[in-house]
């Protein structure tokens, strides 16, 4: 069975709230901040987005920064004990080939983070250019920093917004975006987020723990014209129940990426079926990109720290949770996530 990771620690800043309590709140309660933007579709509408209403009108890296920061301070603030020296920053940004990518050096873009944050972290440190599925690449690497070097933390942020020209000029002429002329897309977004991770130490009082992690690729990808039989998800899922050590009757819900479009809907759907043996009344699916929009690199920590807080205010559909992840290119990441206190199985 593989090493399993605390998640015990978060900032979230994002279109619906300025940090984690508000944001969750804001989810929780379906309030999305939906708004027309500063730019037109082909039909001469206004495209509806959802941005991050920061103090100053920052664009481009300078906001990106801004997020990131902002989630970083949130999650340290809450957690006196961690000496950012010793704690590695694992950051992760959209891939390098996304249309209108604004970042054009990642190891500068770092160097510009930790200069607005006024801190140095571990040498372990590095970016991890993975899109949508960056946050579970970004716990595969945790492991071995915690469970081989025996580091106490290690913080996973993300930073990533749709809302740049060239971006929404692709996604629209490739039918993605929601639009006066097309119902099944996406509504873009922005957002920072930042986790903290740590061993699951004996603690009295529950824990967010990820117990299983599995990658595949699909071949039947979003922008392919092959039939969709979700291959690619399932055996991700089937890899991460493995690596959990468990098997799928214990899901209770699933959460996702997800951000409106039907493709996404029907391969999560199709995966399930695949691999679950159990009789249900019901399996929820939860996205919390309706409330937030498509924020890109960013929403897997959006998910994991979502599901932190419901967990712990306990309206969560039950403590055994499936989390899936996919990119454009066919990448697809799930994760076994169990609310437990350390000991129970």
């Amino acid at each position: 069975m593989s090493f399993p990771l605390a998640i015990t620690g978060t900032g979230l800043v994002t279109g619906v709230g300025l940090d984690a309590p508000a944001s969750c709140a804001a989810i929780r309660c379906a309030i999305d901040n939906f708004q027309e933007t500063r730019f037109m579709d082909q039909g001469g509408e206004w495209i509806m987005g959802c941005e991050v209403p920061l103090e100053q009108p920052w664009r481009g890296k300078t906001k990106l920064i801004k997020m990131a920061a902002a989630a970083i301070r949130e999650c340290l603030s809450g957690n006196p004990l961690i000496n950012p020296v010793e704690t590695p920053l694992l950051l992760c940004l959209s891939e390098r080939d996304r249309k209108g990518r604004v970042i054009d050096d990642d190891n500068q873009f770092f160097h510009d983070l930790l200069e607005e944050l006024q801190l140095e972290f571990h040498e372990k440190s590095l970016v991890i250019a993975g899109g949508h599925v960056g946050v579970a690449l970004a716990l595969r690497h945790a492991r071995p920093l915690i469970q081989e070097l025996k580091l106490k933390h290690v913080l996973i942020a993300a930073t990533d917004s749709l809302l740049v020209a060239q971006s929404l000029a692709h996604y629209e002429e490739h039918e993605r975006l929601l639009t006066s002329q097309n119902s099944n897309g996406f509504i873009p977004g922005e957002a920072g987020a930042a986790l903290i991770i740590e061993p699951t130490y004996a603690k009295p009082e529950p824990q967010l723990i990820c117990h299983g992690l599995g990658f595949a690729v699909e071949k039947a990808h979003i922008d392919s014209e092959e039939p969709l039989i979700a291959d690619g998800l399932t055996a991700a899922l089937k890899e991460s129940l493995i690596d959990a050590g468990c098997g799928e009757s214990i899901l209770e819900f699933k959460i996702t990426d997800i951000a409106g479009e039907q493709y996404h809907f029907k391969e999560s759907s199709i995966a399930f079926s695949r691999v679950d043996r159990t009789k249900r009344e019901e399996f929820d699916i939860w996205h919390p990109a309706d409330c937030i929009g498509e924020t890109g690199s960013a929403i897997g920590l959006v998910m994991l720290g979502y599901l932190k807080s419901a967990c712990e205010k306990n309206y969560s559909k039950g403590n055994h949770i499936w989390a899936h992840l996919g990119n454009d290119d066919g990448k697809r990441a799930s994760m076994i996530l169990a609310w437990q206190t350390v000991g129970a199985k």
